[in-house]
């Protein structure tokens, strides 16, 4: 998964030719990384040595996190990347009429 920041939201709007495919991916990318980041957190609170405990533990249950948020980011389950791609637009259309 890919590190999303202003840079590439900026770059998915003024892309020319592909900007809503690039605004689209960018809003998944994201909602799974904000999924990911929940998920965890969400984990965090299944009681410690569940699947095993220790350091595998630790790691395993981030890679269990990212799984889950991808499926549910996947699914359309959340839309955060609906709201994401909507704002997108409006900035890029904003940003194109006072040019």
């Amino acid at each position: 998964m890919t590190e999303v920041s202003a840079v590439s939201i900026q770059a998915a709007i003024l892309s020319a030719g592909s900007a809503t495919d690039s605004a689209t991916e960018t809003a998944r990318e994201f909602e799974a990384l904000f999924l990911s980041q929940s998920v965890d957190e969400m984990l965090r609170t299944v009681p410690a040595g569940i699947m095993g405990g220790g350091h595998a533990e630790e790691m395993w249950r981030s890679f269990l996190a990212r799984a889950i948020a991808e499926e549910i980011a996947g699914s359309d389950g959340a839309g955060i990347a609906r709201s994401v791609e909507t704002a997108i637009a409006g900035y890029g259309r904003a940003t194109q009429e006072g040019e």
